[in-house]
């Protein structure tokens, strides 16, 4: 699947360009002008807009509401000056409205060694600069993961790097100098990776013009499967602005995102954790295991190791590093995917992490569940995506709560050996895959089929890592 990734926007505008006057017409542009800018960036269609005016007004609040929200503007749902000065500033063709911080599917590239060949160059830049930007731009990302760059000649490299003008037989024609600076493609087949920069604008290795190589370094990312950050000082924040090449560095959410996706550098990929624990002890235990998209992850202490759910390959990280508000020894954790969401546990706190970042105003009690005082802690939790409920595990005993209603069902605790037979009391962590609960038990783990609610293997817990 192809997944075109970053078109950004550089429009010159004079100081007072788009000034906030009650004059009917200068209004009309506003809204003119708002109306192409949400249609671009968050999903609203102008061909099926409501007829009646109070519906159009309506539904042009909630999109403006949506754009203040992510760019972290005062939610008033109206085209105030903030808002509008926003929209005008030179920013990213990608829409804002999807909230992924991977390119949604979350293609990567599934090998470490990634080729590369420029096609063409620019009458803006020799060659030679062209080719070291390119170079320089590569090791940004390869200097944070277990990624290398080769760049070829001849043939077709899994990026293709090219400059051209207006249409260039990808659908996605450029605008002249001063509109799109470039997009790229996500990991895959094909086109997928390829990056096109506008011949158009005024390429530079300085600050005069389009500085290439930042330009490069987002598109790059982009290359590799990241999407837009939310973060000003990220490199992949949606918007063009210059800083020194000699002194740029990427910003901790540009690094996290990219571990995420392939892990650190190889040689800081250890897959041993917290005192010495290797992954292929026989004795492993966890304490918590949860799926987080197309990744399972698995905390014990200060550390948590990830893996894709169908690869035996391993890394492993500080809960720290991914989360500085999110304390060690986390004992329950679920996801409810089609939220995008994460939940930790630990004593009688929880953390939400939404898209890979801690919400603020965290942690919270685990009452808001509907707990009673008499739980002090949650040994382990699971959502079922089937029935939209979460299972929460406490000693002998499991809750069941509904995400919907927000509230726990009635009849509950449950006694957990009587109703998932062949499970003993004490379950220390659990996640859902493909119909199934996994049920951690010290160094075991349990395959158990919802379906048939029994069990239907018995694994060790480190079952899956190649060992």
């Amino acid at each position: 699947m192809k997944f075109l990734l970053l078109i950004l926007i550089l429009q010159v505008i004079a100081s007072g360009s788009v000034p906030l006057t009650r004059e009917t017409n200068a209004e009309e542009n506003d809204v003119d002008f708002a109306k192409r800018y949400l249609g671009a960036f968050y999903d609203l269609d102008m061909e099926t807009l409501p007829t009646t005016k109070k519906a159009n007004g309506n539904l042009m609040q909630m999109k403006i509401q949506e754009m203040q929200q992510f760019f972290g503007l005062e939610v008033t749902g109206q085209l105030d000056t903030s808002t509008l000065a926003t929209m005008h500033t030179p920013r990213c063709g990608v829409p804002d409205g999807h909230h992924f911080k991977t390119m949604p599917g979350g293609p990567v590239w599934q090998k470490h060694y990634i080729t590369y060949r420029i096609n063409n160059f620019t009458p803006d830049l020799a060659p030679a600069d062209v080719e070291y930007a390119i170079q320089k731009a590569f090791q940004v990302w390869s200097d944070v993961t277990p990624l290398k760059f080769r760049k070829i000649n001849a043939g077709t490299a899994d990026i293709m790097i090219s400059f051209a003008r207006r249409a260039h037989g990808d659908f996605y024609p450029f605008d002249g100098k001063n509109g799109v600076l470039a997009h790229a493609f996500g990991p895959g087949a094909g086109i997928g990776g390829d990056a096109h920069f506008d011949d158009d604008e005024l390429w530079t290795k300085n600050s005069r013009g389009i500085n290439f190589f930042l330009v490069a370094v987002h598109e790059l990312g982009h290359s590799l499967g990241l999407d837009h950050s939310k973060d000003p000082r990220a490199i992949m924040f949606p918007t063009y602005s210059y800083v020194d090449p000699n002194t740029f560095s990427l910003s901790t959410d540009d690094i996290r995102g990219i571990q995420f996706l392939y892990g650190g550098p190889e040689q800081h990929r250890p897959t041993s954790g917290p005192d010495g624990t290797e992954l292929c002890d026989p004795n492993l235990s966890f304490d918590a295991v949860t799926t987080i998209g197309s990744k399972l992850f698995f905390f014990k202490d200060r550390f948590f190791w990830w893996k894709y759910v169908d690869n035996s390959k391993i890394s492993v990280g500080l809960i720290s590093n991914l989360w500085a508000s999110v304390p060690s020894g986390i004992q329950a954790a679920y996801e409810i995917a089609p939220r995008a969401e994460v939940f930790l546990f630990k004593d009688d706190k929880y953390w939400l992490i939404s898209n890979l970042r801690a919400h603020p105003n965290y942690p919270k009690s685990i009452r808001s569940f509907g707990f009673p005082d008499s739980v002090k802690k949650i040994d382990a939790a699971v959502f079922n995506p089937n029935l939209y409920k979460t299972y929460f595990f406490v000693d002998n005993w499991y809750w069941r709560y509904d995400e919907k209603s927000k509230r726990m069902d009635p009849h509950y605790p449950k006694s957990i050996t009587r109703n998932f037979l062949g499970i003993g009391p004490k379950i220390d962590a659990v996640f859902y895959s493909k119909g199934h609960y996994y049920l951690f038990q010290g160094s075991h783990q349990f395959e158990f089929n919802t379906q048939f609610n029994r069990v239907t293997r018995r694994l060790k817990s480190n079952s899956g890592f190649n060992c």
